[in-house]
C-alpha cells in the first residue's frame, strides 16, 4: 500500500481533473469517458504510461471510427457485433499496437454497435473524452510525480539481498553437504524473476517520468547509472540459479569439493550485501562502486583453476559458474564487460582477455 499510494492519488487526481476539463472546458454534459481513460492511462504500474495513453486514444478512435462506419451499412445484432469487434481489434493487431490498443478498439466498437446510433456525436465525444483523459494523465504526472529512482533502487536492492541469502544457503549447504539449504536457496532465487520485472518496468517508468517532469530532470544521470544494472542483475540471478542447481547436484552425488570454493560463495555473499548498499546509498555516501569493485576484485583474485584441479563435473560447472557471477556483479559496480573479466585468473594460457591480476 505505501508503495501503491502516490499512483493511487495521481490516479484520484487525474480522474477529477478530466471530469472537470471535459464538463467545463470541453463542455461535454456527461464526459464518463475522461475519468476512465485517465485512471486507464496512468494506472498502478510506473511504466509506460505515455505509451497507454497514445494507445488508449488510438484505440477508441479506431473502434468508434469501424463501428460507426460499419453499422451504418449493415445494422446492429449478434453477427454485426461479432463482425465489428473481430475487425476493430484487428485493426488494432496489425497496426502493432499494445494490449490497451486492441482492447479499446473492442470494447469501442461494442459501445457504437448497441448503444450510439450511426453518426450520433456521442462517438466523437468518446474520442475526445479519451484524449482529455490520457492528456490530463500525462499532466499529473508532471506536476506530482513519483519519485523516477526511487522504486527502481528499491528493486534492484531487493533482488541483491535476496542474491546474497541464496549465496550463503548454497555455502552452508556445501559445508554441511546437506541438500536442504540448498533446495531453499533454489525456491528463493526462481521467485525473484517477478521483482527483475518490476525492476525493469520502474526503470522504464522513471525514464519517462524524468523526461516530462520538470522536478526531476537533473535524475536522468543516475537514473542511467542504474538502468545499465538491470542487465547484468537479471543475469547474475540467471547464472546463480544454475550455480545453485549444481550445488545440489554436486552434494547429492556426494562429489569431493574444495573448501576454498565455499569459501568464494561466501565472499559473494558478503560482496552482495555491500552492492545492496551501494545502489541505496545517495550520491557522495559509501559505499559506492568503486568500494564494491574492490570487494568483488578480492572475491575475483581467488577463483584460480587450481580449486578444481582433479574435480567432478557438479563442481567445474560453480566454479564457472561462480566466474561468470563475478563478472556479471563487477558489470553492476559500475565496470565493463571487458575490465570485469580481466578481473579474473586466466584459466587457459592464451586468453581472449588480458588478465589484469
Amino acid at each position: 500500500m505505501r508503495a501503491s499510494a502516490l499512483p493511487i492519488l495521481q490516479c484520484g487526481l487525474a480522474a477529477g481533473l478530466a471530469w472537470w476539463f471535459a464538463t467545463e472546458v470541453v463542455g461535454h454534459t456527461r464526459p464518463f469517458f475522461a475519468p476512465i481513460a485517465a485512471v486507464v492511462s496512468l494506472g498502478l504500474s510506473l511504466g509506460a504510461r505515455m505509451r497507454r495513453s497514445v494507445e488508449l486514444v488510438c484505440g477508441v478512435t479506431v473502434g468508434i471510427g469501424i463501428g460507426d462506419l460499419l453499422i451504418a451499412l449493415i445494422g446492429t445484432g449478434a453477427w454485426q457485433i461479432t463482425l465489428v469487434v473481430t475487425l476493430a481489434m484487428g485493426t488494432a493487431v496489425l497496426i502493432g499496437s499494445g494490449p490497451i490498443f486492441s482492447m479499446q478498439a473492442g470494447t469501442s466498437a461494442v459501445l457504437v454497435a448497441t448503444l450510439l446510433p450511426p453518426g450520433d456525436a456521442a462517438g466523437f465525444e468518446r474520442m475526445v473524452d479519451a484524449l482529455v483523459g490520457g492528456l490530463v494523465g500525462i499532466a499529473v504526472v508532471a506536476v506530482v510525480p513519483t519519485h523516477p529512482v526511487r522504486r527502481a533502487r528499491r528493486d534492484a536492492a531487493g533482488i541483491l539481498s535476496t542474491a546474497g541469502e541464496v549465496l550463503q544457503l548454497v555455502a552452508d549447504g556445501l559445508i554441511a553437504n546437506d541438500p536442504k539449504p540448498i533446495e531453499k536457496a533454489l525456491r528463493k532465487a526462481r521467485a525473484t524473476q517477478s521483482a527483475i520485472d518490476s525492476l525493469r518496468s520502474n526503470l522504464s517508468g522513471g525514464k519517462e517520468i524524468s523526461r516530462i517532469s520538470p522536478l526531476y530532470w537533473g535524475t536522468r544521470a543516475r537514473l542511467a547509472r542504474l538502468t545499465a544494472t538491470a542487465d547484468p542483475i537479471d543475469n547474475a540471478m540467471r547464472n546463480i540459479r544454475v550455480l545453485a542447481r549444481r550445488s545440489l547436484s554436486l552434494v547429492r552425488d556426494d562429489e569431493i569439493l574444495d573448501p576454498r570454493l565455499v569459501d568464494e560463495i561466501e565472499k559473494l555473499s558478503h560482496a552482495l550485501d555491500v552492492l545492496r548498499r551501494m545502489i541505496l546509498a545517495e550520491p557522495g555516501e559509501q559505499p559506492d562502486q568503486a568500494e564494491a569493485a574492490r570487494v568483488l576484485r578480492s572475491a575475483a583474485s581467488g577463483m584460480k583453476p587450481d580449486l578444481v584441479e582433479g574435480a567432478g563435473i557438479s563442481a567445474t560447472v560453480v566454479f564457472a559458474q561462480i566466474r561468470s557471477l563475478i563478472v556479471d556483479l563487477l558489470r553492476v559496480a559500475g565496470l565493463e564487460r571487458i575490465s570485469a573479466i580481466a578481473t579474473l585468473p586466466p584459466t587457459v594460457p592464451k586468453p581472449a582477455y588480458r588478465p589484469d591480476v
